[in-house]
């Protein structure tokens, strides 16, 4: 199960919106066939591992680190080409938690008379497909927000300048997180400061995430390096002339306003769960990054923390409205601490 694991974890950057899965093929205590999914689209992990062994998978144990699919979509059941292919035995590391097919692939081994097991190495086959899971059982992305910042918590000047704060292994190794998610976001204010292009460098992936913007008032500019095809737009203003205007570049605008005239960020968290998005990259300003944690979608933290300091003129991570009490918190568990060149990257995930 490790290893088909690791197999599925080649398909870290190229599965969206299908979850990463591996399957490896054991007979007499030899691997006999072994794959993983790539893309939505193409042979599931157990398809390419059954072509691999070919006429051996008869007799063998399937290792495979997601529940075998049990339903037609854009390729055959799994699940009866396991039974086809006389394989005895089936052991996966978790249950699927999509609906379509929730328990139903194990149920078909079973009564082909194929022997299951459920539950090997569950919880790091969870964390691998974290996205899936959470658009599957939450009816939402899971949403990562990525932060680079001094010791003291500063991310930028007063003056705005934040480049670089963090140094080149870190800039790597975001780009990595940026790589395997669906989509990055960003605000208004981080486009016209910065003019980032956000998408992924020095990553070798088949694949770039999505670009989203939320811009309340459709301030984007046109020649911004964001607007480009496949871009989307969120926005609280109907301005048909400036939606035309990102239109003809190839982006896509979409109106989300609140009571308040901001973008409907629960809204929108529900646009992107409907296009099939599993993780969320979020590299925001303070604002947006505020008003996304005070919303209550902020799952995950990814803060890389370099040896600085800046003082208390210069800009934070979070705006938030003040707290009266400690119990207002916004708490956090720690997941990990790991040094990553002259920084240090923790990742804390939200309680509850």
């Amino acid at each position: 199960m490790a290893r088909a694991l690791k197999l599925a974890a080649r398909g870290l950057y190229t599965t969206t919106p299908n979850p990463r899965v591996g399957c490896v093929l054991v007979k007499d205590g030899a691997v006999v066939g072994e794959g993983w999914h790539e893309r939505a689209g193409e042979a599931h992990a157990e398809a390419r591992a059954l072509e691999a062994a070919g006429g051996a998978a008869r007799g063998a144990t399937a290792y495979v680190t997601l529940e075998p699919c049990s339903h037609h979509g854009r390729t055959p059941p799994c699940a009866d080409a396991l039974v086809a292919a006389g394989v005895t035995r089936v052991v996966c590391a978790m249950q699927d938690p999509n609906p379509l097919v929730a328990g139903a692939g194990l149920a078909a081994l079973k009564a082909a008379g194929i022997e299951v097991e459920a539950g090997l190495l569950e919880a790091e086959a969870r964390v691998l497909n974290i996205g899936f899971v959470s658009r599957m059982t939450r009816g939402r992305p899971w949403l990562r927000m990525k932060i680079a910042a001094s010791l003291d918590g500063r991310t930028a000047l007063a003056n705005g300048d934040s480049q670089w704060i963090t140094g080149e292994a870190a800039r790597r190794d975001g780009h990595k997180w940026r790589a395997r998610a669906c989509a990055i976001l960003t605000g208004i204010g981080t486009v016209r400061k910065d003019d980032p292009q956000l998408n992924v460098r020095g990553v070798r992936t088949s694949r770039q995430p999505q670009r989203i913007v939320v811009d309340s008032r459709l301030e984007t500019p046109v020649s911004a390096r964001v607007v480009a095809p496949g871009t989307l737009v969120a926005t609280a203003v109907n301005d048909a002339e400036r939606a035309a205007a990102l239109s003809e570049r190839g982006a896509e605008v979409i109106m989300l306003a609140d009571a308040q005239s901001g973008v409907d960020l629960q809204a929108l968290i529900q646009e992107l769960v409907r296009r099939g998005l599993n993780e969320v990259h979020v590299e925001a300003g303070s604002a947006l990054n505020g008003s996304l944690l005070e919303a209550g979608l902020v799952d995950e933290l990814l803060i890389y923390f370099a040896p600085l300091v800046l003082g208390d003129s210069a800009r934070g991570m979070f705006a938030l409205q003040a707290l009266e009490t400690l119990q207002g918190a916004r708490r956090f568990r720690l997941s990990e601490v790991r040094r990553v060149g002259e920084d240090v990257r923790v990742i804390a995930r939200a309680e509850g």
